[in-house]
């Protein structure tokens, strides 16, 4: 016990033990503490809890996630004993029928979740791209389980400030950002989303984090006096028409600052929305709506509003259950100013999500969540697709906003935005979007691909000879209907191609020949389809005629019984295979890809053209394949933030002899032809170096030139970087 604890740590377990029994109150029972200390205690002495890959202490980790559960989001009783007791049972010391026995089954419900998802992170930090379709799948099962990741998510990227251990660092940091900010966003838990989003800012750009700060903290005194001016009339109008309220100004997170720079090209000081105002009144349930709209009024009889940037989330809640209104106004001085008007039940939903969503049930119990739950399910039950465009559409799911229409008896269906006619006919029912051919929006005939907007009346139109067709995937927008079209065309090649070998079979009978395997094959190889299937395909489809092809196998069954015709046939046939024949893979680089696996087949990325010798990583594409970048590509930031999961180690391992590489050099300086004569010269001199192509521009006394040269790794190219920039007249030199 005195080994497991440092003195530290010891301090910090008794203080974070009063806080979550303080916060648990009544929700868990004395007996129930003094089980769950026993096991902890025994788990301890037999040394069966493991720390992480930053040394953290899985009891004090697991308490301090317990209590952002209890504080930020809402949950306790038995989610918070399922945190507390997982990492005993993922260490085999504890059953879960021990602890359904002990606690009751709705923890050991919530201890099966954790352990199923903490298992795949056993290798690594953050989750490895195969195992990722597993763990989304884990938590559409488990609401809880979702929320108790999210938290021990932030509480890991609170600790992990001063690890030594970088690389794993970023690992967790670039999966905050894909994942659970993303997750957190969908569940409204917005204040943990930006927490997480920031600490990924703080982690993965260190540098645009703190400069951002920086600039905060210097524009903070005129801002809070620009609040207070803008603040201080409203107060008193909506103090004197009899509201109880409090009102507040909340600066913008750093992450989403930077999300404006970068989207609006600008730089900080042209960032207007750096705030944004909250008014939160204390209404009664049966006024909330009511008293929400008074406040609206006073504010935009004060300052002029944009009308098109009024969000009306109280009369049509977000799915997530959150709910305000929010307008933009211009204030003093001509500045644009965003203020968010809610009740204090509102503002509880959108500070815990969720979990506040369930305790307000009374008020409001209808949300959206399961279903989009049940359509996650559906994308990922789906195995025969992309992984990859299932994790990208999953994200695109999550952070999408909503439009709300109407069928034409006043149903309301909420949607991602840029939904389309076809995906809400999909959403409808599947036989539904299978027989569309067009909709009705506010009783105008529109296409399939027509895009939906909140308040759109929608009748959809079918017809029975209608059936989906490959096109629509690019029409649709949603992974419901995306899911549900690949399942339709599926099923119908599969009818088609029974059709098609029907046929074949009936005209070999009528015929009276003798069906033979090999020939078949061999007239398909000749006929150059990639596959059986496309063969069928096109017979299923008429563009191929069975007669003709029954004459080709006729002619192929009589040349196969002339022995002279035999061999002349194959022998061509050998030759077109050994003429096929790829290069020797072992001439080129040996690349070692993730977890020491040789002999993956890899492409070297055109945006930045690695060599042997770059510090380099891996990227899963979207077809399977690797892709190999630059540590320093141009394109890496926006990869690891958006693409994490897909990002493997690689790292070069062995030297072929005469590999080379496309390389290309920029090179400015002093207009004089001397001068290129003199860099080309020295360039046919190199050993290893060949001189592939040549562009010239000048302009007011300066040349730039493009050179592209075939080197074989970056030693030789440093060297001749370094000749070069000893010509006398060349003023800079870079890679591409």
């Amino acid at each position: 016990m005195n080994d497991f604890f440092t003195l530290e740590e010891k301090k910090l377990l008794f203080t974070l033990y009063r806080q979550l029994l303080h916060l648990a109150g009544d929700t868990i029972f004395w007996q129930d503490c003094q089980t769950l200390k026993h096991h902890l205690y025994q788990a301890v002495e037999y040394n069966k809890l493991q720390r992480n890959n930053f040394g953290m202490n899985p009891v004090i980790r697991d308490l301090q996630t317990a209590i952002i559960v209890a504080e930020e989001i809402g949950m306790k009783g038995s989610c918070l004993i399922g945190i507390m007791l997982h990492e005993i049972v993922k260490s085999g010391m504890l059953t879960l029928e021990k602890v359904q026995e002990d606690f009751g089954e709705d923890v050991g419900n919530i201890i099966k979740g954790l352990v199923k998802t903490n298992e795949l992170y056993a290798k690594s930090p953050a989750i490895e791209s195969e195992n990722f379709r597993n763990l989304l799948l884990s938590f559409a099962e488990d609401m809880r389980v979702i929320l108790i990741m999210i938290a021990d998510r932030v509480n890991v990227m609170r600790q992990i400030k001063h690890t030594p251990n970088e690389e794993d660092r970023l690992k967790v940091a670039n999966e905050a950002a894909y994942l659970y900010a993303p997750l957190a966003h969908k569940l409204g838990l917005y204040k943990l989303k930006s927490e997480l989003e920031d600490l990924s800012l703080k982690y993965s750009q260190r540098e645009t984090y703190y400069f951002l700060k920086d600039k905060l903290n210097e524009t903070k005194s005129s801002r809070d006096q620009y609040i207070a001016a803008f603040i201080d009339p409203i107060k008193r109008k909506i103090a004197a028409d009899g509201l109880k309220f409090e009102i507040k100004g909340r600066t913008k997170s750093i992450h989403s600052i930077w999300n404006k720079i970068q989207k609006q090209k600008t730089a900080f000081e042209n960032i207007y929305d750096l705030f944004a105002i909250r008014i939160i009144l204390d209404s009664a349930p049966d006024r909330e709506k009511q008293e929400c709209w008074q406040a609206y009024s006073i504010v935009t009889d004060m300052y002029q509003p944009n009308p098109k940037r009024l969000r009306d989330w109280l009369s049509i809640p977000k799915s997530n259950g959150y709910e305000s209104l929010h307008i933009t106004v211009m204030g003093p001085e001509g500045k644009w100013v965003e203020v968010q008007i809610r009740t204090k039940r509102m503002d509880d939903i959108a500070e815990r999500g969720l979990a506040a969503h369930w305790r307000y049930k009374g008020i409001k119990g209808e949300n959206g969540l399961d279903d989009w739950l049940t359509s996650v399910r559906e994308a990922l039950e789906n195995t025969e697709s992309d992984s990859m465009k299932v994790m990208d559409q999953f994200k695109m799911d999550l952070y999408d906003d909503e439009v709300f229409v109407f069928t034409p008896k006043g149903d309301l269906f909420k949607l991602p935005k840029g939904a389309t006619v076809l995906d809400f006919a999909f959403h409808i029912h599947t036989k539904l979007g299978s027989k569309c051919i067009g909709a009705k929006v506010n009783n105008k005939n529109v296409q399939l691909k027509q895009t939906l907007n909140s308040g759109d009346q929608v009748e959809i139109m079918t017809a029975n000879t209608q059936s989906p067709k490959q096109d629509w995937l690019k029409i649709v927008t949603t992974s419901k209907a995306r899911t549900k079209i690949r399942q339709a065309l599926k099923e119908m090649a599969a009818h088609q191609l029974d059709f098609a070998k029907e046929t074949l079979s009936r005209k070999f009978k009528n015929r009276k020949l003798d069906y033979d395997e090999a020939i078949m094959m061999k007239l398909i190889k000749q006929a150059g389809f990639k596959n059986v299937t496309e063969f069928y395909q096109k017979i299923a489809d008429e563009t191929l005629d069975v007669n003709v092809v029954l004459d080709k196998y006729v002619d192929l069954q009589k040349r196969d019984n002339d022995p002279h015709d035999e061999i002349v046939y194959r022998s061509a046939e050998g030759y077109n295979m050994q003429t096929a024949t790829p290069e020797n893979t072992s001439k080129e680089d040996v690349l070692v890809i993730d977890q020491d696996l040789k002999g993956l087949e890899f492409k070297l990325a055109k945006c930045c053209n690695p060599i042997y010798g770059d510090d380099v990583f891996g990227f899963v594409t979207v077809t399977g394949g690797i892709k190999v970048h630059r540590l320093d590509c141009p394109n890496a930031p926006q990869m690891r933030e958006r693409f994490g999961y897909r990002i493997v180690k690689a790292r070069w391992a062995g030297k072929s002899v005469g590999t080379q590489y496309p390389i290309t050099l920029k090179v400015v300086g002093h207009d004089d032809i001397g001068i290129v004569t003199n860099i080309t010269s020295i360039i046919s001199k190199e050993n290893g170096i060949t001189l592939r192509s040549i562009g010239i521009d000048s302009n007011d006394g300066l040349f730039s030139g493009m050179l592209t040269v075939m080197v074989s790794d970056t030693g030789k190219l440093e060297a001749l970087i370094k000749k070069l920039r000893t010509v006398k007249g060349v003023k800079q030199i870079n890679r591409n």
